[in-house]
């Protein structure tokens, strides 16, 4: 039996590593510093068992295993790809090279660079499906290729991607919920804190801390057409996460490709600076682009929740964005009925006259809001009603829309959001996606999406008081997890206090705007408050950016703090925030940037939360001397150089 089973191992090195002609099936990233590592762990007297990888980080004694025992898989109605396969074929290592320009987000100059092979199983039956991994120097992707048997529609079942995640491993993750608006609490077990529509499933993406100060953010990316969107599941075991998706079965014919798995790897700047999800997305679909701008947009709803049926109340916040500068004006919900005054015709007219962009709301009509939701309704969901009101929206000089209230991530829902986006690019419309799914790439494929929502953000200030006490920490840890994948539509810079207060001070609020990247960037707060800020901070807000052609962690951890520095052309923004209940100082060097002989101008608390301490711009004569900014509980700066 012994001799059987030496025979056995032999057998599997041989093919594993003589498949490829090189001394080494692994996939490795350009710098060497990731590397995955492919297992076949055979069934008793078998040539085949199941394939599991794992991935590794740094080079020779100082790397370090961060996953092990990832496993993979695929079954549909009519192969199973699980638990009986060998592998027969390995691809030699392909680079892949690519350069792309981004209109949203953290940087404008994006590479899409890695190594990539492809790994192609058989199972017992003869069937083959291939598994694709590219290695970056900043994460790991994979995704399933198989084709489907004769010429019929087959369906996908499951998905065996699992990723264990150790007990004691530090783990920041939302429990699932269709919206994907909750909190990231640090956990390290596992286990589902608060309730949850769906026990023991977590939504993307989900950030851990496998070694000390190393992490991987766990996601997808590249969601098309007949794609679900996944989500993770531990009611198995707590400390293994594996791929679900919301539908029973999937359908495709012919050839098939899964969205990417993504697994961004290294330090947390690693991390909050990587484009990973839109390096694997598919390039732009649309030719002209010269409509799509990015900016700040006057938004009625956090302080008038039915504002915008009151026709002098929209006309303020008009006139708001035409002072600021700011080039757009969201109009929300109920502008259908709008009274006091005016109708939306009016509206329109009015922000034609005043410079300003005018962008709509729009209910989705997906069936489960049941009746009595809020309207305009069912305008969108038929292709020939939706491109009409497309058509009538561009005549009538409206610049994009915001789409609201949509339904669990299953493949026909997937395909939904797509036909709104292409359609919408016809018609020059840029779209916002609010109480949807989180961003897996559709920025770069579709660049007139300019922000979603998926956030629990400043808007729940109106809906309970569970956000009052956690905004700090929450605000901390969200440029660690929700906003590396996607803009972020968190309505940042409340300074006075909806239904619920706010605790946390002005500074912490300001600097939201540059912590938080949203290419459509709502400035939610009263027309007022705005007007009664410093000439300085309403001078920062008026010429405030909201796409960059960079992005910087500086330092920070989840839940504690956060320095984030983000350039718009030759002048650097940072913001700073204090996560914590005590009062702490904020470091970083103006050097790691890159730049010396400039000033800097700061925006810091005051001597109460409610006030500003603001420092004219001061010419930085050592740029490697460190700056520190002493920062209130909960408080936070913005810092301007020039």
């Amino acid at each position: 039996m012994k001799g059987k089973l030496y025979a056995l191992f032999f057998a599997l090195i041989a093919v594993l590593f003589s498949a490829c002609g090189s001394n080494s099936n692994d996939v490795v990233s350009p710098n060497g510093e990731i590397r995955v590592q492919l297992t076949l762990t055979p069934t008793a007297d078998s040539e085949y068992g199941t394939v599991s990888f794992a991935v590794e980080y740094g080079r020779g004694k100082s790397a370090q295993t961060l996953l092990s025992g990832v496993t993979l898989g695929m079954e549909t109605d009519a192969q199973h790809f699980t638990d009986g396969l060998k592998l027969i074929s390995v691809s030699e290592p392909t680079p892949i090279e690519e350069a792309y320009k981004m209109i949203t987000g953290k940087r404008s100059h994006c590479f899409n660079s890695g190594t990539e092979r492809k790994y192609r199983f058989e199972n017992e039956a003869g069937g083959q499906f291939d598994v694709v991994f590219r290695a970056y120097n900043d994460g790991v992707v994979f995704r399933y290729d198989l084709t489907a048997l004769g010429e019929g529609t087959e369906y996908i079942l499951s998905e065996s991607t699992v990723y264990p995640i150790p007990q004691g491993t530090n783990r920041w993750m939302q429990t699932y919920a269709i919206d994907y608006e909750g909190f990231f609490p640090l956990n390290t077990d596992g286990s589902v804190a608060g309730r949850s529509r769906f026990p023991n499933y977590w939504g993307y993406p989900a950030l851990v801390e496998p070694q000390e100060a190393v992490f991987v953010l766990i996601t997808e990316a590249n969601i098309r057409r007949g794609h679900s969107g996944s989500r993770l599941y531990n009611g198995n075991s707590p400390d293994r996460y594996e791929v679900q998706m919301p539908d029973e079965k999937v359908a495709f014919s012919g050839a098939w490709s899964s969205p990417w798995r993504v697994l961004m790897v290294g330090s947390l700047a690693d991390i909050v600076e990587s484009t990973l999800v839109t390096d694997v997305s598919e390039p732009s679909q649309v030719g002209d682009t010269s409509w799509i701008k990015p900016g700040p947009a006057s938004w009625v709803y956090w302080a008038y929740n039915h504002g915008s049926k009151d026709f002098q109340i929209v006309k303020d916040y008009i006139d708001l964005a035409a002072e600021m500068g700011w080039p757009y004006d969201l109009i929300d919900w109920e502008w259908d009925v709008m009274e006091n005054g005016g109708t939306i015709d009016d509206a329109l007219s009015y922000a034609h006259e005043r410079g300003v962009k005018p962008l709509l709301w729009y209910n989705s009509g997906t069936s489960w809001i049941g009746p009595g939701a809020p309207g305009p309704l069912d305008r969108l969901i038929d292709k020939a009603t939706r491109e009409q009101e497309y058509a009538m929206l561009n005549g009538m000089g409206v610049a994009g829309i915001k789409i609201d209230f949509f339904a669990i991530d299953g493949a026909e829902m997937m395909n939904y959001y797509i036909d709104l986006l292409e359609d919408a690019a016809k018609y020059n419309l840029l779209i916002t996606l609010h109480g949807a799914t989180i961003p897996r790439g559709w920025q770069r494929t579709y660049p007139h999406l300019m922000t979603t929502e998926a956030v629990y953000g400043a808007e729940w200030y109106n809906n309970n008081p569970l956000l009052t006490p956690r905004a700090a920490a929450h605000n901390a840890t969200l440029p660690f997890t929700r906003n590396v994948i996607g803009s972020m539509d968190y309505t940042p810079g409340t300074f006075s206090d909806s239904q619920n207060p706010h605790i946390t001070t002005h500074g912490h609020e300001l600097a939201l705007y540059v912590v938080f990247e949203s290419a459509l960037q709502h400035m939610p707060d009263r027309p007022d408050v705005y007007r009664a800020l410093p000439e300085a901070v309403k001078t920062l807000l008026s010429g405030l950016p909201t796409a960059w052609d960079d992005t910087r962690l500086l330092g920070g951890y989840p839940g504690e703090e956060v320095i984030i520095a983000r350039r718009k052309g030759d002048t650097w923004y940072i913001g700073g925030l204090n996560g914590t209940e005590d009062a702490r100082t904020l470091r970083f060097t103006p050097a790691t940037l890159g730049i010396e002989g400039l000033s800097i101008a700061l925006f810091k608390d005051g001597a109460d939360p409610r006030s500003f301490t603001l420092e004219d711009s001061t010419p930085i004569l050592d740029p490697t001397a460190e700056i520190a900014i002493d920062c209130l509980p909960r408080g936070g700066f913005t810092a301007v150089i020039h």
